[in-house]
């Protein structure tokens, strides 16, 4: 029964990743996992839950990249700046699947999971940020406001070139330099 549920989920993130949540039907999850429609109804009784378990499932993975970005050797700046480049650059990667997680219209459910992990995402800011600011490196500031900031900034700042499927070459270094800027490093031209 467990190893069903991982085929489904596994169909349901290729069709996240290629049509979005709209393409998440599911028959067309059953269809693509080569089962029968109402063999995932018994995993998942409604396609709200199938999509709020799909978002955390792949979300999950995105947090911890970006966790495990911040841990990189460097200096508190450096590694920072790896969680917005890490975020960033596996956003521009995937385009339509990071499309369908930060802005495509959806069911409550995932919505109320969007709010949990972009909470997970301004922890892992949160946590360099107060160090930051508690070692002198980083000006004063609130650490929990400044990544929700830099979470919700950094979100909006991609959806433009998600949803067009393309980006500049300079989307990620003007995030980069946006996110110095925000946090008061002195010289963020370096980004």
């Amino acid at each position: 029964m467990d190893a069903q549920r991982q085929v489904v989920l596994d169909a349901a993130v290729g069709l996240l990743a290629e049509r979005g949540y709209a393409g998440c039907s599911m028959a067309a999850v059953a269809a693509e996992a080569g089962i029968a429609t109402g063999s995932v109804y018994r995993h998942f009784p409604s396609k709200a839950e199938l999509a709020a378990e799909l978002f955390r499932t792949v979300v999950s993975r995105e947090v911890a990249a970006v966790a495990e970005a911040s841990r990189r050797p460097g200096d508190l700046v450096q590694r920072i700046v790896a969680v917005i480049e890490t975020f960033a650059a596996r956003a521009l990667k995937a385009p339509r699947l990071a499309y369908a997680l930060l802005a495509e219209p959806v069911d409550p459910a995932v919505d109320a999971e969007r709010l949990v992990f972009r909470r997970a995402f301004r922890d892992v800011f949160a946590e360099h940020i107060a160090e930051g600011v508690d070692r002198g490196v980083l000006p004063a500031q609130d650490p929990q406001v400044t990544a929700a900031a830099l979470v919700g900034a950094g979100a909006e700042a991609l959806v433009g070139p998600l949803a067009e499927g393309a980006s500049g070459p300079d989307t990620i270094p003007a995030l980069v330099t946006f996110t110095l800027r925000a946090l008061g490093v002195a010289d963020a031209r370096h980004a």
